[in-house]
């Protein structure tokens, strides 16, 4: 007994005294690393907000230059329009001119004709014609034949003048109209043109300012990665000083166990796979729970890394080791709540105890027992197996208090 109270007070005075400045000061140059990032990160944001702001006001601008531009676009697009319709105009009255052009030399020729006639022949004069007449009747046939050549005569003339008048003011007012509209096109087009490189300078700035912008939001990108890398790695440096505390405590806590079998004789000491020494737990122990299966302890409670995704996890139970077909032992009476297949655990099995009080037995082969049957301490409930979320078999073996896990070593 003497030995075992001096084995007692060793592990009080090492778990009272035990070093972790080491970790501490890494942990926290890890977090003074990840304010940095965070606070690059926070300036990153508010250099990128900042020059969304100003985005945002320069694109209102180029809105309103866009409208402005827009409608010197429909002048002078309307403009041009009018322009064409002249232009248009000037070819249907050249059209017009060659087909009046082509009467007039006819009505020309026919008056040339009529000159000759009178050359040829002679000075006829209206009174000859008059007085050739052989009675009344002849004379006023030939006096009406006289009044319409007459009368025809002048109608030529007439028409001759008044379509050379009609073209040549046709010709003027649209030759006139035309100055006007290729001037009023040529305005327009200038007002577009300064319009759209207004429009092409504040889009040009804009897209300069987003591409300051875009470097900014990749910066953040970057600082925010960074700091939960190092986030992750704080993590794993905590996980890494627990468990480093937590083995040198269980080492301890095996130091005092080994110096107390020496009286009591209750605890196996065998060879693992590694050469070294594995501590098969006894089938009993202070807290009243027994193990559910006698094996080495592969992973404790708490934080560790995992052994399938690789990163820093709270581990919520102990894996105690096992072969295949193995049969797992009830760790206290109680009614079964749960058999079957729970995610990642694999075919589980869980006993409600009292008093908030549950087991969960994970990754088994197989179950041996049904939802609400009652089970003894020591009954066989499942069989050890590898499923689930598993690298190779044992038992997961978890106690929960109102819901939350617990360590298993304060109930075993």
């Amino acid at each position: 007994m003497r030995n075992f109270f001096v084995a007692c007070a060793a592990l009080m005075i090492f778990l009272t005294t035990s070093p972790v400045n080491a970790d501490d000061e890494e942990i926290q140059q890890l977090e003074e690393e990840k304010a940095t990032y965070e606070q690059a990160a926070e300036k990153a944001r508010a250099a990128s907000e900042l020059i969304q702001g100003k985005i945002d006001s320069v694109s209102e601008f180029k809105r309103q230059l866009d409208e402005e531009a827009a409608e010197a676009t429909a002048v002078y697009e309307e403009r041009q329009a009018a322009l064409n319709e002249t232009i248009s105009r000037i070819g249907e009255n050249e059209t017009k001119l060659v087909e009046v052009t082509e009467e007039l030399n006819s009505k020309h020729g026919v008056l040339e004709n009529r000159v000759r006639d009178i050359y040829i022949n002679g000075q006829i004069s209206y009174l000859d014609v008059l007085f050739g007449a052989q009675d009344f009747g002849d004379f006023l046939t030939r006096m009406d034949l006289l009044k319409r050549v007459m009368m025809k005569d002048a109608e030529l003339v007439s028409e001759v003048l008044q379509y050379r008048n009609e073209i040549l003011e046709v010709g003027k007012q649209l030759e006139a109209d035309k100055r006007i509209q290729e001037e009023l096109a040529a305005k327009a087009e200038a007002a577009k043109d300064v319009q759209l490189e207004k429009v092409a300078k504040q889009q040009a700035l804009i897209d300069l300012m987003q591409n300051d912008k875009d470097v900014y939001d990749r910066q953040y990108d970057e600082m925010m990665a960074s700091s939960k890398e190092v986030e992750r790695l704080i993590q794993e440096s905590k996980y890494r000083a627990q468990a480093e505390a937590e083995a040198q405590r269980r080492q301890a806590e095996m130091e005092a166990q080994r110096q107390q079998a020496a009286e009591t004789g209750n605890i196996v000491i065998v060879e693992g796979d590694d050469g070294g020494e594995n501590y098969v737990m006894p089938p009993t122990g202070g807290g009243g729970m027994i193990w559910p299966i006698s094996g080495p302890i592969t992973s404790e409670f708490g934080w560790r890394s995992h052994p399938i995704f690789g990163d820093a996890r709270f581990h919520s139970g102990l894996d105690i080791g096992g072969d295949y077909g193995l049969p797992i032992h009830a760790a206290q009476s109680g009614i079964v709540i749960e058999s079957g297949w729970i995610g990642g655990y694999g075919n589980t099995v869980m006993i409600e105890h009292g008093n908030g009080v549950v087991t969960l037995y994970g990754h088994n082969e197989s179950l041996a027992v049904s939802v609400g049957q009652q089970v003894n301490q020591g009954d066989v409930i499942a069989y050890c197996g590898s499923t689930g979320n598993s690298t190779g078999p044992h038992c997961h073996f978890e106690v929960r208090l109102g819901g939350e896990p617990v360590s298993p070593w304060n109930y075993l």
